[in-house]
Parts: structure tokens; sequence; C-alpha cells
């Protein structure tokens, strides 16, 4: 999709990036399934336990594919150039599902990695919070509708991530809920940035302006979909996010000054996403911008 739909000739850059993080990621996996075959006889999840409870090359052979593609912070370089060079399907299809891969992987993977899990996850917390809290300031910075939008999904992931991590009940199952919630919104606002992009044939904030005064019942959904994305209560991300909070300061309460930032920069960069796009004098070189077609709503309800 991104080479063959692009936008920009960029793009060669940003699938050779998807290509190769992903590439250099999921060979390991691959011959630590193939290790557990040889050693066990049978790829059966329930039945598979690390006989050598101390490899900690196969534990990271088997999780950081996931990590790659969560994307965790550091190795998430890839997201924000394919959710920008993307056409709008595949930013969706990236999103809602490529991205949830990730998390549903982690959440599999450890029934059989838990005894190593319990030494090291301590680091891959940290990492992600941390990284979380730099994602969101740059998060601030952004000039790009669609950037925005990418890195506000590796803060999230982040949370996610740090939650997977700390191998408690409360911490998988929120995984699960954040995930779906945040699938559904953030594709929903990859779509919202995509119709603005084709009605003003830019995705900059600076000339995305006023979109309230020319598209009055699109910005209903640019209201709904960004309370979602920064966890605002009738949202289903609260309940994950929430849940993801308990968990973590559950298992270490020093990580609550990271998680109040985080939580607070995900409300900040969505108001600044909003009102930055809604209010304001609206660009004056448009000349006819239609407030939106049925298929547009139809998309945006389902």
């Amino acid at each position: 999709l991104i080479f063959g739909w692009g936008y920009q000739p960029e793009r060669l850059q940003a699938g050779i990036y998807l290509l190769f993080y992903t590439l250099f990621a999921s060979l390991p996996l691959l011959l630590g399934i193939l290790y557990f075959y040889v050693n066990s006889n049978y790829l059966i999840f329930s039945m598979i336990y690390m006989n050598d409870y101390m490899n900690f090359y196969l534990y990271l052979s088997m999780i950081m594919a996931f990590l790659v593609k969560m994307p965790m912070y550091l190795v998430h370089l890839w997201l924000p150039k394919a959710h920008v060079e993307a056409p709008v399907s595949g930013s969706m299809i990236l999103a809602g599902v490529l991205l949830k891969l990730g998390g549903y992987g982690l959440l599999r993977v450890f029934e059989c990695l838990i005894s190593m899990g319990i030494l090291i996850n301590m680091f891959w917390l940290s990492i992600s919070l941390i990284g979380g809290f730099l994602v969101s300031l740059m998060c601030l910075r952004q000039v790009d509708m669609k950037s925005l939008i990418a890195y506000s999904s590796v803060a999230h992931m982040g949370l996610v991530v740090g939650g997977l991590m700390t191998l408690n009940i409360w911490g998988f199952y929120m995984t699960f809920v954040l995930m779906i919630a945040h699938g559904l919104c953030s594709s929903g606002l990859f779509c919202l940035a995509n119709i603005s992009y084709e009605r003003l044939g830019s995705r900059s904030l600076l000339i995305n302006k006023g979109l309230l005064n020319l598209m009055p019942s699109m910005a209903l959904w640019w209201f709904l979909l960004s309370s979602c994305n920064m966890a605002a209560p009738p949202s289903l991300n609260l309940l994950g996010e929430i849940g993801l909070l308990n968990s973590m300061i559950g298992w270490m309460w020093m990580v609550m000054l990271f998680l109040m930032l985080i939580s607070f920069f995900s409300a900040a960069y969505t108001l600044y996403l909003y009102s930055f796009s809604q209010h304001g004098v609206y660009y004056s070189g448009i000349y006819s911008s239609v407030s939106g077609y049925c298929r547009e709503y139809l998309l945006l309800m389902l």
C-alpha cells in the first residue's frame, strides 16, 4: 500500500524502514520458534515452557519482534514515516490492526516466557514509560496532522507495553481493552485527517484551521474521536488507561510520576490537535469545500 498508493516520493524510504525494522526483528523470532520446536517437538502454546529458564537470548528473540511491531520507544522510528507516507487505507489498517498484532503476540508469548520476564521486564517497562513521556512532548511540536496522530499511537502503546510487562492480571486484561479502544479511535482520527487532506491538499495544521466553519458536521466526529484519544470518561480508552495505571502503580508506585505526565500530555496534544484544526481563521486559499460525503460519515460510523 505504501509503495503503490503513497503520496510523496519519500514513500520509498518509509517502505524500506518498515521492511527492515520488521524483518530484522522477526528473523530471531522464527529462530526462537524453531528452537522451541527442536527442543520439545510441538508448538502448542500451553505446553511450551522454557526448559533452560535463564536463556536470555531466546527470551529476547521471542519478544523483540513484537516490541518493534507495537512499537516500543527506541524502535518506533518506522511508524511515523509509514503513517505519513501511507494512503488512508494503509494508515487505518496500520493503526487498527497491525500495531495490535504486536500486543497480541506479547500476550500469547508471555505464557511461556514468564520466568525470564519476571527478572527483566522492569527494563522494558522503564523504556516504555520514559519513551511515552518523550514522545508526548514531541507530539506538542508537530505541525503535520498525520504525524501527530502517529506519535500519539507510540505514546499510547508505551502504556500498553508497560502494563503488559508487569505480568499481572490487570495488566493483561486492560492491555486488551486499551488496544481495542485505541485501534478504533486512532484509525478514525486518520480517516478525519485524510478527509481534510482531500479538501485542502495539505496535512499541515497551519493550513487546516477553522474547519469548524468549513465542515461543521465533521466537527462532531473530530470532537468525539479526540475526546476518546485523550481518554475522556464515556470512552473505552478511559477504562483501559485506568486499569493500566492500576496495574503499574500496584507493581511499583514510583512509576506514578511518569504515568501522571503521560496522561496529562496525552490530553494536551489531543486538545492541541483539536483546537488548532477546528478553531481559528480558515485558510484564505480555499475556494470550495464540501462538508462531507455520505460515504465518509459511514466510514467514521464503522
